[in-house]
This record gives C-alpha cells, structure tokens and sequence, in this order.
C-alpha cells in the first residue's frame, strides 16, 4: 500500500471524521473529563478534521518537549500546546498538504486563545518512516505521540525507531491505533478501503510486541483498549472472523529494562501532583496507583517512574540488591479487553 493512497483518502476523500465508514479512525472513547476544557478551546476546523482512534495525550506534559507523528489537523497538537505551557514546545509531523494547511491555519488563532506571546507548536512537512531526514535533533524529544497512523505507515519498524532515536533517555512513545487478534491476508491488507479506515494495516498485536522490543522498546505497556464493531457490511464480509482493537501503548527509552517482569520486593507511593490524576496515577491497564497507599512494583515499573518525567511525584521504597523471581501476576495472552483499570496493589498483576 502505498503513501499516495492514504494522503489521497485524507487530504481529498475525507472532508470530515462523518465520512468514515467505520468507528476505527474515530475516537470512540471519549475524551476525558480533564481534557474537555483543552477540547473546547480548539478551532471547530482543526476538530471536523480530527481522525483519531484514542486520546494519545499523556499527564505531566508542563515544560515538556512533544512531537507529534501525523499530526493531521493539529488537533492533539493544540491540546498538547497549552498542556506543556509556554516554556514546553510541540511539533507536528504529517505528510498530507491539506490536514497541514488546515493546522497552520489557525495557529495563531490557537496561540492567542491560549493566552500565549509566542508559538509553542510548528507543523513540518515529512513521512514518520524517515524521521531523520527532518530537521529534528537526536534524543531532543522528552514525549512522542501519535494517534491511528502508525497502522497506516509503509514501514512500521522504520517508525518506531526513528521514535527511539529523537527521544531523550527516559522520554516515551505515546500512541494509540488499531490492532487485530491476527495477520491479515494479503487481499485485506492490500484493498484501498479497508487500508484508509485503519483496518487494512492493523498490526497483530503479537507482531507488534516484537517489532517495539526490536526498536528497542524493552517492556511495551498498554494503557487501554476497546473492540471495534465493523457494522458496514460489505466490509465485514471482506474481514471474515478477524477481531479489531483500539489501543494505545506506552513505550519507554530505558536501557534499563529487563525481558521479563522482575521481583525486587520493590513499591512505590503516589504523592500525587499531576494535574490531571490528583488521587490515581495510572501507568497502564493494570497500575492505578491511589495516591498515599503502598504500592508493589516489579523492576520494570520501578524504572518506568523512577528514571522518567514521574519520579518527583512518587517516594521509592526498596532497591535491586535482592532479587524474589519472576513478579507474580505475568502470564500470555491476547492483552486486549473491553474495560476497566484496576486500582490496588493487594493482589499485583504483570508488569
């Protein structure tokens, strides 16, 4: 499949998210009420001409340095904007000229709203498989995001490690996008339709665990998922049994981490402090961590706050001098679900 298919179906094709045939290039999930407000501020263009499959905006953004792959209308771009504040920076990376003219549009609409002397975003043209032929500086990155466009890339593996080269030791790819229960047939992911609505190219997740590790993303976490129902029905005729997810990972650059999740008898206390989650601190799918109560973790995790943008809001309790096996909880299996993050530490899941 190639790019000019995809700049074609959503620079010329698609005027507005209503002319998606499927719910899998359209945030289904909702927005969350901390970011409604951030959404409210947003020109009505930038959102008609939003085609996202989750909300891929992260907490504790204040000051930080954000690129965003795909960019498209600049909605999570502008979102992100007054997150990081006028001290933090955020570019936008898409290859369609008509989503960028529409972003560039109303940057200075957007800047003047947020109450900014200074832009804090720019928006470059580029493919998100050649990275680093923009002019980006290696490890300059402290977050990536991305939202449903990685599943549409002609060299995912390309993606990811170009991510891995331009964030900061510590920094994290944050994205959502679509994944299948497993490897499509050549005829599925080589029909144009299917392809534009982010089913053509969805990953198995399976392969997609390995394609991160590889890039060198040791540990991949997912934070949410939920099914996708295809109701057209010629579309579901041409996808058979196979199963679609929404989902969105979070990937640490820390060198650090081991393959598998370890014990260290470890545990950290949320002190709270980020804006968004002042009581639970959410990590991934199965660490919501309330904020004043004791809270086992495996080596993996331990890293994953400690040696981020999150340490200053939790107190570490323990160190690697001892070592219990393998942390109990892991086990295999399709990740994906339709709900819910379990909040504790009684009983600690895989890390």
């Amino acid at each position: 499949m190639n790019r000019e298919l995809v700049q074609e179906y959503y620079g010329e094709i698609l005027q507005s998210s209503a002319d998606l045939k499927t719910s899998a290039c359209c945030d289904g999930g909702g927005v969350p009420t901390a970011y409604r407000p951030l959404l409210a501020k947003l020109h009505p263009d930038v959102i008609a001409k939003y085609y996202g499959c989750g909300v891929a905006v992260p907490t504790a953004l204040s000051g930080a340095s954000v690129l965003d792959l795909g960019s498209g209308s600049g909605r999570d771009s502008y979102m992100i904007s007054q997150l990081v504040g006028a001290d933090g920076r955020v570019v936008g990376v898409d290859m369609t000229d008509a989503q960028l003219a529409t972003a560039t549009e109303h940057l200075d609409w957007h800047m003047e709203r947020f109450g900014y002397a200074e832009p804090n975003v720019r928006f470059l043209k580029g493919y998100i498989e050649t990275l680093g032929e923009l002019p980006l500086e290696p490890g300059s990155f402290d977050v990536i995001v991305s939202n449903c466009v990685i599943n549409l890339s002609v060299d995912k593996p390309a993606v990811l490690k170009g991510a891995h080269d331009l964030l900061k030791e510590g920094g994290e790819l944050y994205f959502a996008d679509v994944y299948c229960d497993r490897r499509l047939p050549d005829d599925v992911r080589k029909d144009p339709l299917l392809y534009g609505e982010c089913l053509g190219g969805a990953l198995y997740w399976g392969d997609f665990l390995e394609m991160a590790k590889r890039a060198g993303f040791r540990d991949p976490r997912l934070v949410a998922s939920r099914p996708l129902d295809v109701e057209d029905a010629a579309m579901a005729e041409k996808l058979g049994s196979a199963r679609f997810y929404s989902a969105t990972y979070r990937l640490f650059k820390l060198p650090q981490l081991e393959a598998s999740c370890e014990d260290y008898g470890q545990a950290v206390i949320y002190r709270g402090g980020v804006p968004e989650e002042p009581d639970v601190f959410v990590l991934d799918d199965h660490h919501a961590i309330e904020r004043g109560k004791v809270f086992p973790v495996c080596g993996n995790t331990w890293h994953m706050l400690k040696e981020t943008r999150f340490a200053p809001v939790f107190e570490f309790i323990g160190d690697f001098s001892n070592h219990y096996g393998l942390f109990e909880g892991c086990g295999s299996g399709i990740p994906f679900s339709s709900g819910g993050v379990s909040a504790g530490g009684d009983e600690p899941g895989c890390c």
